[in-house]
């Protein structure tokens, strides 16, 4: 690899990213920045994860504010909900991994969301007046497709 491709990397991202796709096209395999590239595709899967993640993190707090706020409860939140639900199907069906990923922390998001929709609402002090659920009552799936009024029914 050239010093100008690591430099390049530093100095102009884009550059650097548009020089690496040729040399990958045209089989200049040993001229590539491999470090920084590596740490890019890994970048990318990560991007994706933390996205999804808080797609559904917008998902839970929402649904959880309509429970503790119903009064409150409007469009918005609705509009909210459907359209965190459409972005986590979008990225579910481009990289269907996603989904393990998503699984395996539902229940760390929804204990974040419970938190956060506390916070968000100013009803910390009086959480426990709202018995909500300690652990997530949803499955994934549920929570991605099942009729709005279902999953707040799963929530009560």
């Amino acid at each position: 690899m050239s010093t100008v491709t690591k430099t390049l990397y530093e100095t102009d991202f884009v550059e650097w990213a548009d020089h690496t796709a040729e040399l990958l096209r045209q089989g200049k395999f040993g001229e590539v920045d491999l470090e920084h590239l590596v740490e890019e595709v890994e970048g990318l899967a990560g991007s994706d994860r933390r996205a999804v993640k808080s797609q559904l993190l917008r998902v839970l707090m929402h649904l959880i504010k309509e429970r503790i706020q119903p009064e409150r409860a409007g469009s918005s939140w609705r509009t909210s909900i459907v359209n965190g639900r459409q972005e986590i199907r979008l990225f579910l069906d481009a990289s269907p991994s996603l989904r393990r990923h998503l699984e395996g922390a539902l229940q760390q998001m929804y204990r974040n969301a419970v938190t956060g929709a506390f916070d968000e609402t100013g009803l910390t002090a009086k959480a426990k007046e709202f018995h909500v659920p300690e652990t997530c009552p949803y499955t994934l799936a549920a929570l991605l497709e099942d009729d709005l009024d279902a999953l707040r029914d799963m929530l009560a």
